[in-house]
This record gives structure tokens, C-alpha cells and sequence, in this order.
């Protein structure tokens, strides 16, 4: 059998493969309620923050999410106020109904006995945790219940996934000789039961826990029994439906030892994965890529491209606050901040060629405008829509959004 694995990892691991360093423990997990961790997600919105829960086996099993860092500190307990607490499977981040907004996917999808009529996933905006506060216990009481059904039976799952680029739900049977694909597509009711789409099959079964990149371009899937686990990746080309990404090579990826590892996620962007296990106390593994990592999106504000908004940022808008964009600062010498009569010595010059009556009506409004060109004040320019041509406290609400956030 172990041959038989490292064949199939030797016959995979070409070109086409991402790589990866070999994993190294990173941290411990603390709370000494996680003994049966079943799904790991890495917060987009809060810098080295995951959320991670227990399964039905837990002797302290309650409809909670726990937030802890990659080094296993805890932070807090988050309660999924009156959720049913059924089997809790696996755990995914990602978008939903409001754009710009982070959700996290709680799957009680878990079905040991194949006989749940339909299986229930609790979709709340991402709470706010910094990766430095002490543990908190809150409730989470406004969340949306999405139930769903399979079009060809009861199953059990482990695996939940949110597809970034559609915002569909995937979820993956574990027990079949096949792990089986299914999908829900967005818009998902939270009124009526969905009957989710069958897709396809994984090469292998045991399907426990899996996660889909940042950017939608790679799918992780491990499996997890306690015995030799393995865990995979698959590329989605740009544009490609997320279940044709099965089709194409299967690039076999490291698990290091676990008493019964079924928890995996990517990082925030993309550049490893982390994996964890049931158990008390159990280590939190990191395998990082080799080669040049994806470049974290711009984060708004962070003028002075420091990977964060500060104070630093924040003098910025003290320069320019109020400033509007000038298009008819002409003089002297390309322009000097304002519209005045060395501007309209040059527009009289030009009266009719190439300046006309338009051109006079945005002189007349400019006059004696403090300003810059658009170039320089497009950075800052942000609201509404890109920008109104004037610094203000459109933008500075902007900023106000994303106050201290940082790049992971």
C-alpha cells in the first residue's frame, strides 16, 4: 500500500504541480474543548486568525465555532445561536450576499448512518477577531440556514467548500467507493430545501476535508481515517468550471503524521496549506510553497504600499485633504496647484485653438482652485464610485474601513 502511494505521488508530481516545502509544526492547538477538530479555515479579513470546530464525537459538542492562531492560541468561542448541532463536518470562508463581505460556511453535513433526509450548512458574516485579544464568548444570532439534499440518497460528508469566483457550495461524500462532488449552486435558498447537482468523482474515497484557494485556481482535498491519509490538489484554469479542475492532473501533496488528521485549508493567500487533527493538544502543521507566492491583492489606503493602514497612511490624506483634481492648471511650468491668471494667460492664448466655450465653463469652475492633476490625486480619490475628482470624507471613510488591516 505505501508503495503503491508513493508511486502515485512520483507519477504526479511534474511540472504542472505547485510545491511545497516539507510541513513543520507552526503551533499547539490550547482550548482544552477542541478534542475532535473536523474542519480548519483561515480568516481572509482577520491577519492569523482560523476558525476550527468540533464533531459530533466531542465530549463538550455544542453549535460553536472556535477562533485560535496559527499557533494555537485560543480566542474565542463564537455560539451559532439556536443551530442545530447534528454533526458538524468541515468549515469554509468565503463571499455571499454582500459583496466585499467574508462569510463562514458551517457544515453540519456529517451522516454516519446514510439516513438524514437533508443536511444543513449555517452561512454568518466573518466576526472580527484580532489575532491579539483575550478569549471572548460571543453568540452569533443573525445567521442563514441553507438545507440540502442530494439528488441520489442520503450521504455522509466531511468536505465543504465555497467556490470564491461563483460563491456555489460544494460539498464531498465520504463513504462512497468513489467520493462524489456535489454542487449548490448560488444564489442558495434559505427558505426552501435545494436539491444539490452530482458532478463528479475524486479518484480515491475518504474524502475528509477540503478548501479552494483565495484566488479559486487550486482545490485541496485530503482524506482522514486514521490510517495513511493522503491529500491532493487539482489547478482550475482561469474561466473553468471548478468541477472539470478533477479532470485534469491530480498532484499529490504531504500530510504528516496525525492520530486522526481530517482538518486542511489553505492560508489566506494561497501560499500553503495547514492541516490539524481530532485529539487534545494536537499540532498544527504548515507546509509552505516553494517558488514565488501570489501577490496579496492591494489592500485600499495602504498609500505608502506597506502592507498595512496606519498612521503613516493616514498623513496623506493630511497633505490632501480637500484637494480637487485640476484639469486646467496649466502654468507656470505644467502648473503650480491652482487655477489663476497664469493659467488664463495660457487658455486666452489658446482661445479657439485648441480651447472653446466647453473648455471656458470648466475654467470658470476650477478658478482659484487648490488642487493636483488627476494622476496624483487618483490614488487617494477613492469614493464615490473611483473617485469625484476632490479628497474628502468619501474616502476618508474608505480608509476608515480598513483601518489597521494588513496583508497576511
Amino acid at each position: 500500500m505505501i508503495l503503491l502511494l508513493l508511486a502515485d505521488f512520483c507519477l504526479v508530481a511534474n511540472a504542472e504541480c505547485p510545491q511545497f516545502q516539507s510541513g513543520s509544526q507552526v503551533g499547539t492547538v490550547a482550548h482544552s474543548s477542541l478534542d475532535e477538530i473536523s474542519g480548519i479555515a483561515a480568516s481572509r479579513q482577520n491577519n492569523d486568525v482560523f476558525w476550527v470546530h468540533n464533531d459530533h464525537k466531542s465530549s463538550t459538542y455544542a453549535p460553536e465555532v472556535f477562533a485560535l492562531t496559527s499557533s494555537g492560541k485560543h480566542l474565542g468561542v463564537y455560539t451559532l445561536d439556536s443551530a442545530d448541532d447534528e454533526d458538524y463536518e468541515d468549515i469554509a470562508i468565503g463571499p455571499g450576499p454582500t459583496p466585499g463581505v467574508d462569510y463562514l460556511y458551517v457544515g453540519n453535513i456529517g451522516d454516519n448512518d446514510g439516513v438524514r433526509s437533508w443536511v444543513e450548512v449555517y452561512r454568518v458574516a466573518e466576526p472580527v477577531v484580532d489575532s491579539q485579544q483575550s478569549p471572548v464568548e460571543i453568540t452569533l444570532t443573525s445567521y442563514d440556514t441553507i438545507k440540502l439534499q442530494y439528488p441520489d440518497g442520503p450521504r455522509d460528508a466531511e468536505t465543504l467548500m465555497v467556490d470564491p469566483v461563483t460563491r456555489d457550495l460544494y460539498i464531498i461524500s465520504k463513504r462512497d467507493s468513489f467520493s462524489r462532488v456535489y454542487r449548490a449552486p448560488y444564489p442558495q435558498s434559505t427558505t426552501t430545501t435545494t436539491t444539490m447537482e452530482y458532478k463528479c468523482e475524486l479518484p480515491w474515497d475518504k474524502a475528509a476535508g477540503g478548501d479552494i484557494s483565495l484566488g479559486g485556481d487550486m482545490i485541496i482535498v485530503r482524506t482522514g481515517d486514521g490510517g495513511i491519509d493522503i491529500a491532493s490538489i487539482w489547478l482550475r484554469p482561469e474561466g473553468t468550471n471548478l468541477w472539470d479542475a478533477f479532470s485534469g492532473t491530480e498532484c499529490a501533496v504531504e500530510l504528516l503524521s496525525e492520530e486522526n488528521g481530517e482538518a486542511i485549508c489553505f492560508d489566506a493567500n494561497g501560499c500553503g496549506y495547514y492541516t490539524t487533527s481530532e485529539k487534545l493538544y494536537q499540532p498544527i502543521y504548515y507546509f509552505a510553497r516553494d517558488g514565488q507566492c501570489p501577490e496579496p491583492p492591494p489592500i485600499p489606503c495602504d498609500f505608502d504600499s506597506s502592507g498595512k493602514v496606519d498612521y503613516n497612511d493616514l498623513s496623506f490624506f493630511v497633505e490632501w485633504w480637500l484637494l480637487r483634481e485640476l484639469s486646467v492648471d496649466f502654468a507656470p511650468d505644467g502648473g503650480d496647484g491652482v487655477v489663476n491668471f497664469f493659467d488664463w494667460a495660457v487658455f486666452a492664448d489658446g482661445w479657439q485653438d485648441p480651447y472653446d466655450i466647453a473648455d471656458l465653463a470648466v475654467f470658470a469652475e476650477q478658478w482659484l482652485w487648490v488642487g493636483a492633476s488627476s494622476e496624483e490625486i487618483d490614488p487617494i480619490d477613492m469614493a464615490p464610485d473611483g473617485g469625484d475628482g476632490i479628497i474628502n470624507l468619501l474616502d476618508f471613510a474608505v480608509c476608515a474601513e480598513h483601518w489597521f488591516e494588513e496583508n497576511p
